[in-house]
């Protein structure tokens, strides 16, 4: 794509960037083909073509962000498909990270979105905030039509999503270190995430169970807490900043005591912002090096398992489950085939959904600020998991696993929750009615 930016733009670097991106994209539209905001509205705006253009016109003429440009930036879920399709590499996640902090300090918004953003913003990245929220969510729950009368469809999104039951009481809370039974063979962060530890912190303790058992010494920062990805999508940079390097300051803190084998994330769209803390941070001064080894021992917990031999799986199953592939997980991270071998290997029966590459709809907080592209697109993922007849879907991001549980009938849990229940765990939440199955064929194997 040819550019005409003038000398004096590129002297800044965001404009530097934005044009070695731009100059890459060939016009070719394989994108639209797989972008799940332009399967479901048809419109070339609403497509990683179409918004290129409006992020090349926008920033060569130094023009504000118009509306136009800010309805169709809001409508994209950033699930990066269209990296994965691009032919010519594309750094279409960096370039529409650009987008948003233009369209967050030069634009404008209705007092009503500002606020919207600004409170969730203010309220999903802070565990003690978020549970408070989820308490008085539950008081309005019944207020739903008036709320929505109101023209607050947000709220009543945010409503219509909280959890249906009450969670478990987390096993390990707080900060502090979960030993092996055996000899330590690792030593690592597992990153607990702010929603996650909130909504169901059941996914952190199968986490941890699951790696002491092989040997893997587990410690828990108290000083770690949102990786940063929700402001950064919603164009606040510098809230996004404030969040990464807190974390990377834990880190070097752990790290001066005893050093890290690896900083293991449960949540796949939390890896996919915390893998890319070395281009966040690049503007820090001082410490690009050190960033990168930060970001050199990020796995996502299924590619840190798949080294590892698991031993014999104390449970036996015939349970199906199919497997969500998270697009954090599949196109962020370009992660496809562990978390199918890790289950197949614990005796699960593995299978995968149609249009793998289509979103659920989530995308961080996209199922509040879209409520209905995303509820289009959580109603597609619905009717492709009735079609495979699972027993249960499992997924690797909190934000699919509540988005799939809203709008499917068949229970959703994290993988490692199943993982972790083969190899000895307690049954996940959600499926206990399930557990006679495995009961039943544990007793014919073993005569008792």
């Amino acid at each position: 794509m040819k550019t005409e930016f003038t000398k004096r733009q590129l002297r800044n670097s965001d404009t530097q960037l934005a044009n070695d991106i731009l100059r890459r994209c060939v016009h070719c539209g394989l994108c639209t083909a797989t972008c799940s905001s332009y399967v479901v509205l048809g419109d070339e705006r609403d497509s990683p073509r179409g918004r290129i253009y409006m992020i090349k016109e926008m920033l060569e003429t130094g023009a504000a962000p118009d509306q136009s440009l800010t309805t169709h930036m809001d409508r994209c879920l950033t699930c990066l498909s269209c990296m994965t399709t691009c032919p010519s590499g594309v750094d279409y996640m960096h370039l529409s990270d650009l987008a948003r902090k233009e369209i967050e300090t030069r634009g404008h918004r209705p007092l009503k979105q500002r606020f919207i953003r600004r409170l969730l913003s203010e309220t999903l990245p802070y565990p003690k905030r978020l549970s408070l929220s989820l308490t008085l969510g539950s008081l309005a729950r019944p207020f739903r039509s008036l709320i929505a009368k109101m023209g607050f469809k947000e709220i009543v999104a945010m409503l219509e999503l909280l959890p249906k039951r009450a969670k478990r009481t987390a096993e390990f809370k707080g900060g502090g270190i979960a030993r092996p039974r055996g000899p330590q063979l690792k030593r690592v962060l597992l990153m607990t995430g702010c929603a996650q530890k909130v909504i169901r912190p059941a996914i952190n303790d199968a986490s941890i169970r699951l790696m002491a058992r092989q040997g893997i010494e587990v410690v828990i920062s108290k000083d770690a807490g949102c990786c940063g990805a929700m402001d950064q999508h919603m164009g606040r940079e510098k809230e996004a900043i404030d969040h990464a390097m807190r974390n990377f300051k834990a880190w070097q803190a752990l790290e001066d005591d005893d050093p890290i084998d690896g900083i293991v994330m449960n949540a796949s769209g939390c890896g996919t912002s915390v893998k890319d803390y070395d281009h966040l941070l690049s503007k820090q001064k001082g410490i690009a090096e050190e960033v990168k080894k930060f970001t050199d021992k990020v796995f996502d917990i299924s590619e840190f398992l798949i080294d590892y031999d698991l031993r014999t799986t104390e449970q036996w199953t015939d349970l199906k489950i199919a497997v969500h592939m998270p697009c954090s997980m599949m196109h962020g991270q370009r992660l496809t085939h562990q978390p199918f071998e890790l289950l197949q290997n614990a005796g699960f029966t593995v299978m995968a959904l149609d249009e793998p590459h289509i979103c659920c709809g989530s995308a961080g907080t996209y199922n509040i600020l879209q409520p209905e592209i995303a509820t289009s697109l959580g109603t597609r993922k619905a009717e492709h998991i009735k079609r495979v007849k699972p027993d249960i879907v499992a997924t690797g991001n909190l934000g699919c696993l509540t988005q799939m549980s809203h709008h499917s009938d068949t229970p959703v849990v994290h993988f490692v929750e199943l993982l972790d229940w083969a190899y000895g765990g307690p049954c996940p939440e959600g499926v206990e009615h399930l557990q006679h199955r495995v009961d039943r064929l544990k007793t014919a194997e073993t005569g008792h």
